[in-house]
């Protein structure tokens, strides 16, 4: 799903009026009628639902979403929020049909005077401002939503939470904080940002049919990965298949005391579908790795011509003779690669080596070996362009671990994930991440193939676990035992 900007999504919406062709406050209603149709389906009837509408658009979104409530015998109460004295035309439309056809109750909100105190089990509705918003919120409507985030009642914004910048980050003021946002169409970039996750909330993207022309030509370097896009990348198994058909891999990791992140890796990689594995760690490894992994090999040499993909880092160590190692590697290797953790820590600590991985190497930095490697950032959005710029510049992948993993191709393209949960965030789950990419590498998906099908896999994974045995009760060999059922649930 393309991830469009405040602008991109206004010339969608001028692209559908005039080739649909629809009027602006017809399309209005049919947005509108998403959010209904969404409140109707989570909202008990009789819970009070007060509405908050600016003069604008968003407050046209709200006044519609009020009259089809009262229509279908819900309880809507309207707050026009008197911050400027005219209307849009679409809002001053939908605010004469309100009146001329139902009885909802209709407050102006002039000054802090007006200002409800809510039932504690309402529903507020955010329809202020919207996404066309370009400076910080001040004066009424700034206390207004102070007011209102102190509220009890549960907390929904229209389109994006006002206050809260699209495509930038936003300035420090008033930002409305919603239990959910209903955004329609296609996500905004702000949504993404580990900041803006208490003025997110749980977030529903809306479709509300803008012309699909408009939107298969539109361009972007943002996407947000669905699942049909990785049901359509996977691999199929044939009948004649062996097991030099899905790969020889070669996963570099372990040292004392860190044999566990070798075999974390080394089993995530097998059950994510390699033909044959190779490790290469200390010997005082040897037997715990057998023991625990009978189908895996142990690697004893250094040549590298019999692997289709390697990886290397997992509990690696930084000592002088693994710095060695990994720059010899670097040098070297004429497969895919994946990078991760101590290797990226010897390549921070080497930052020249950076220019001579070999092209689209994968690396896998949690947030703070991304600091060590590229540099700090004061915002996420800055943090994003640094490593879609890194990526360019090195010609590698860089996939930045966290909620909504961003995944940076060598093209200047990030996907960001829509797997995962916070019961993931537990040792381990990283050396888990690099095993099965390693395994995609190594069954020949292309590199950013395997990168973005990797993440999804992992994140799903760690769903399903979550959904059995709870987020707090996760370790990381738990999204390990649960790769085969994500495959199943995408066939």
């Amino acid at each position: 799903m393309k991830i469009l900007t405040t602008a991109q999504v206004r010339q969608a919406d001028q692209y559908t009026i005039q080739h649909e062709p629809i009027s602006s406050v017809d399309l209005m209603e049919r947005a509108a009628t998403q959010v209904f149709d969404w409140l109707l389906t989570h909202v008990k009837h009789e819970r009070l639902i007060s509405i908050f509408c600016g003069m604008g658009n968003n407050g046209g979104d709200g006044l519609v979403v009020a009259r089809l409530l009262h229509q279908a015998g819900m309880r809507p109460k309207v707050y026009m929020v008197r911050y400027s004295e005219k209307m849009s035309p679409d809002c001053e439309a939908n605010f004469q049909r309100l009146q001329a056809e139902t009885e909802v109750p209709v407050k102006d909100v002039r000054a802090e005077a007006d200002f409800p105190v809510l039932e504690p089990d309402g529903i507020v509705i955010d329809a202020l401002f919207g996404s066309g918003l370009n400076r910080p919120i001040e004066g009424l409507a700034a206390e207004l939503i102070e007011h209102l985030n102190r509220q009890q009642a549960f907390r929904i914004a229209i389109d994006i939470a006002s206050g809260l910048f699209a495509d930038s980050p936003s300035p420090k003021g008033a930002i409305f904080k919603p239990d959910y946002t209903l955004t329609f169409q296609t996500p905004k970039l702000a949504f993404l940002m580990p900041e803006n996750d208490v003025f997110t909330g749980q977030l529903e993207i809306l479709d509300i049919r803008l012309h699909p022309q408009y939107l298969l030509e539109v361009t972007t370097n943002n996407f947000l990965i669905e699942k049909k896009m990785i049901v359509e990348m996977l691999h199929r198994r044939t009948k004649f298949s062996h097991k030099g058909t899905y790969g020889h891999a070669l996963l570099i990791a372990g040292s004392e005391g860190k044999t566990g992140a070798a075999i974390l890796g080394a089993k995530s990689c097998l059950r994510t579908g390699v033909g044959l594995l190779s490790v290469k760690l200390p010997q005082s490894a040897w037997t715990p790795l057998q023991a625990a992994l009978p189908e895996a090999m142990i690697s004893t040499d250094d040549k590298l011509d019999a692997f289709n993909a390697i990886g290397v880092g997992p509990g690696l160590g930084k000592a002088e003779e693994t710095q060695r190692a990994v720059k010899c590697l670097i040098q070297d290797c004429k497969v895919p690669m994946v990078m991760d953790a101590d290797a990226l820590n010897i390549l921070s600590e080497n930052k020249t080596w950076l220019a001579f991985l070999p092209p689209k190497t994968i690396l896998t930095p949690h947030p703070k070996e991304f600091e060590r490697l590229f540099g700090k950032t004061q915002t996420s959005f800055e943090r994003l362009e640094l490593q879609r710029e890194m990526a360019v510049k090195y010609g590698i992948i860089i996939v930045l671990k966290g909620a909504n993993t961003a995944t940076a191709l060598p093209n200047g393209t990030v996907f960001f994930n829509t797997t995962g949960n916070p019961g993931m965030a537990t040792a381990g789950s990283g050396d888990v991440l690099t095993g099965m990419i390693l395994s995609l590498l190594a069954q020949r998906y292309t590199p950013e193939e395997a990168a973005v099908l990797g993440v999804y896999l992992h994140g799903l994974a760690g769903d399903i676990a979550a959904e059995s045995i709870s987020q707090e009760a996760m370790i990381a060999s738990d999204i390990t035992e649960n790769i085969g059922k994500a495959y199943l649930s995408l066939q």
